[in-house]
């Protein structure tokens, strides 16, 4: 399993490109904007074996570049089922937060369900619903790495004052993520990657009993 991060847009938003090197299938992860330089990585996998898009969660910032990589690949575009509504509503999707931008509309292909399991080639890939920071935010969890979107960042987590967004969900997610066995590498939608025992630790929003 191979994970490459490219970081752009005005949020400074991550995106990951994750590879099965057994199959060289790959997906990409919340695609927020568009890039030379994601363009060059996607054509670098080959654009042709990007089988999915996955999306964390529905906010223009994590899928506006959505139908560029659907235009270079072909891939199937997955995204939760509460969040679907996002795709083509700039208003659900914060998109009319920056209205001097173009923000193009675009149709899922699936629609996740909590605990589905998304195969791409040899890696299983396991879509947990986190609600909090929106309605439909999902972490996708494959192997020891854990693709958390704006749930869960670097010592903090997501906002939760948006539409969709609840403060007692985000604390419920945020103790379903700290309660999953073992230790995982968390890569999140903005920031730097973190592992979920430092966070179990050190993060405030995740280590205080009060919290819960």
């Amino acid at each position: 399993m191979k994970i490459k991060t490219i970081t752009g847009g005005l949020l400074e938003e991550n995106c990951y490109l994750l590879t099965d090197e057994e199959t060289g299938l790959s997906a990409v992860i919340d695609p927020g904007f568009i890039s030379a330089k994601l363009d060059e990585a996607i054509r670098a996998l080959p654009a042709e074996k990007v089988a999915l898009c996955l999306l964390t969660h529905g906010h223009f910032d994590h899928i506006d570049g959505v139908p560029r990589v659907k235009e270079l690949t072909g891939c199937k575009v997955c995204i939760s089922r509460p969040d679907a509504p996002c795709t083509s509503n700039p208003a659900i999707s914060q998109g009319n937060m920056l209205p001097s931008i173009q923000h193009e509309n675009f149709e899922s292909d699936q629609l996740l369900e909590n605990g589905e399991i998304i195969e791409l080639g040899s890696l299983k890939i396991r879509v947990l619903y986190t609600p909090g920071h929106t309605v439909g935010s999902c972490c996708f969890i494959v192997n020891n790495a854990i693709f958390s979107g704006d749930t869960l960042f670097s010592g903090s987590m997501g906002r939760t004052d948006l539409p969709t967004g609840n403060g007692r969900d985000m604390m419920q997610s945020l103790k379903k993520l700290s309660d999953l066995d073992g230790d995982f590498y968390v890569y999140p939608g903005h920031g730097p990657a973190t592992t979920l025992e430092r966070e179990r630790k050190y993060n405030p929003f995740m280590n205080e009993e009060e919290f819960y």
